[in-house]
């Protein structure tokens, strides 16, 4: 452990509804103030603090106003007597007291450049002009439609992000996928990018798993934000009616989003099953991931990160079109052979998905495929904080 003395980390996460975002940021603080004696961290985000994610010791968060995208694109705030202007408004003037406040050394801001609405530029100029160390962070992949690429071209933000931020990481590696080649990044631009990789996690102590009837080795189910009918619990259920001779017993985990008439029909079809448990959403789903012979999900890159770590067995079936986050994840996973991966017109096929898991439990771990080459992304952030904290940002 080194000691860095009094050095103070920001951590802004725009984050809407769902905990994968948080929980990377989350991952990245636990992991520092283990690294490195004396660091503060503090992390600013719109989402509820679930019980489940243990923030250590100097790690500590502060709840801006909740705002929710809505399926349709637009964002609207949670509570029903503030309207949007003024949530935003609340919202900014927090990021900015905050950073005023706890002056940190290094901002490091996680997948909105410019935060929510452009909410947070104004403190990034702020912190920059106090020789705040400015970090960009994002995932693997970028999720922008092709008419949100040409408009970051036309609005020239990746010179932006370069003239604001002193370093940009990709938590992920060029060997899965390159988040910028299709954005045409202007010369200079990649001399600020750090591919680290992806992002380990822990397994959690046996006291953080949730309860569940199976003593054996299981499969887990997991729906996620983008499945909110219920969809991929849907297909198991199906592959085990269909297939009465598939080995292993399911646990299927809603998600947080689930409609209850949709619960209703999943739990009515599933009381029909011994081998078949349903649970609803838990912020604990590593501890379910531990213990399971083989995870069937969509690719989310939490989902993806917890799989490898883990050395699990997966079924990746994204739940977005061609060309999407989910799906280009999952494809190059099958690519190289770190994972399965089934799209939802085949999953949908009861005799197709009931052969998947029946492969399932006997497909190769995604250690013998080389999954350790692409997980170093908390060792590269250590490396890139200590530099960060050795040489404090110059002033342009």
């Amino acid at each position: 452990m080194t000691r860095r003395d009094h050095a103070r980390i920001l951590i802004y996460s725009h984050d809407t509804f769902g905990l994968g975002r948080l929980r990377q940021c989350v991952t990245v603080a636990n992991s520092l103030v283990g690294q490195f004696k004396g660091i503060s961290i503090l992390i600013i985000s719109g989402s509820q603090v679930p019980s489940g994610m243990g923030l250590r010791a100097r790690v500590d968060f502060v709840k801006i106003p909740s705002i929710i995208k809505l399926y349709d694109g637009q964002y609207t705030s949670m509570s029903e007597h503030i309207d949007m202007r003024d949530t935003l408004a609340i919202r900014r003037t927090i990021v900015r007291n905050t950073a005023e406040s706890f002056d940190p050394d290094v901002f490091i801001v996680d997948y909105e450049p410019f935060g929510l609405t452009t909410e947070i530029q104004e403190t990034v100029e702020f912190l920059k002009s106090r020789k705040c160390s400015l970090v960009f962070a994002l995932p693997d992949i970028i999720d922008a439609t092709a008419e949100q690429r040409a408009e970051w071209q036309r609005d020239k933000v990746l010179e932006t992000i370069a003239e604001l931020y002193d370093s940009i990481w990709v938590y992920g590696t060029k060997d899965v996928v390159e988040p910028f080649k299709e954005l045409d990044p202007p010369e200079g631009f990649m001399n600020h990018v750090t591919y680290t990789g992806y992002l380990k996690r822990n397994i959690p102590r046996p006291s953080g798993i949730a309860e569940h009837p199976f003593t054996n080795p299981y499969i887990l189910v997991t729906a996620n934000d983008s499945d909110p009918g219920c969809a991929l619990a849907d297909w198991v259920l199906t592959a085990y009616e269909h297939d009465a001779t598939l080995p292993h017993p399911a646990l299927l985990v809603l998600g947080p989003l689930t409609p209850t008439t949709d619960k209703k029909v999943i739990r009515g079809r599933a009381a029909r099953f011994e081998n078949v448990h349903i649970i609803e959403f838990d912020e604990r789903i590593a501890g379910l991931m531990s213990g399971a012979v083989g995870v069937v999900a969509a690719p989310e890159y939490d989902t993806f990160c917890q799989v490898l770590s883990f050395d699990k067995r997966a079924i990746f079936v994204p739940q977005c079109a061609a060309g999407s986050t989910q799906r280009t994840r999952a494809e190059r996973a099958a690519d190289l052979n770190l994972a399965s991966m089934l799209t939802p017109e085949e999953a949908r096929n009861r005799s197709a998905l009931a052969k998947a898991l029946h492969e399932l439990p006997i497909r190769p771990l995604p250690s013998k495929a080389g999954s350790a080459k692409v997980m170093g992304g908390i060792e590269a952030i250590y490396e890139e904080i200590q530099r960060h904290l050795n040489e404090p940002a110059v002033l342009q």
